[in-house]
């Protein structure tokens, strides 16, 4: 830049050829010269990135590059000549498409769709099913089978499922504690008694 010459940013950047000394000084990453891209081509680089971003996802887009060309070597010897915008708008562009690629595969997983949601929650019944009949079979002593059924399946009360079962209360409290204690070895340890 010439002294007391004022380029503003919509003046057209110089096409820069590959022995032109700004090209050294912008390699080299010269303050100067890095301040005088950011000024001239910032407003290139931002329109470039709201066609595929926009808010704070296209500001934090548009820094990340000119801070990727002041921190990077490699970067800025990417340009080797030509049109400097030209080469920047690319860049922006390319960057928040991946940007937007990086997003998409970050799924949350409160992001399910319903179908899914609805899968989801089959897969975890049905393995909850084949779980208590595991249960059942391997490990439920067969005289316990119906306070399990009436107290842990059919969420009865213990007098409601004594008074179906036939016992007394206090007998179905004592199975029902001993069986808690089989099922907390079971899912837990993977054991019982």
């Amino acid at each position: 830049m010439v002294a007391g010459q004022t380029l503003l940013p919509a003046d057209p950047a110089p096409t820069l050829g590959p022995n032109d000394d700004w090209l050294d000084r912008f390699h080299a990453a010269e303050p100067a010269t890095m301040e005088e891209c950011y000024r001239l081509h910032f407003s290139a680089v931002k329109r470039s990135i709201e066609r595929v971003l926009d808010g704070a996802d296209a500001e934090t887009a548009v820094h990340e590059l000119f801070c990727r060309l002041l921190a990077n070597a490699e970067v800025r010897r990417g340009f080797r000549g030509g049109s400097l915008e030209a080469w920047l708008v690319t860049a922006a562009r390319h960057l928040a498409i991946d940007y937007v690629r990086r997003r998409n595969r970050e799924r949350p997983c409160g992001d399910l769709t319903f179908a899914e949601r609805s899968d989801e929650r089959a897969v975890a019944r049905m393995e909850a099913h084949l779980l208590i009949r595991r249960f059942e079979r391997e490990i439920l002593p067969e005289k316990w089978r119906a306070t399990f059924v009436a107290r842990f399946l059919e969420q009865r009360s213990q007098r409601e499922a004594a008074s179906v079962i036939g016992i007394h209360r206090t007998t179905l409290a004592y199975q029902e504690l001993r069986i808690r204690k089989l099922l907390r070895k079971f899912l837990l340890e993977g054991k019982a008694e």
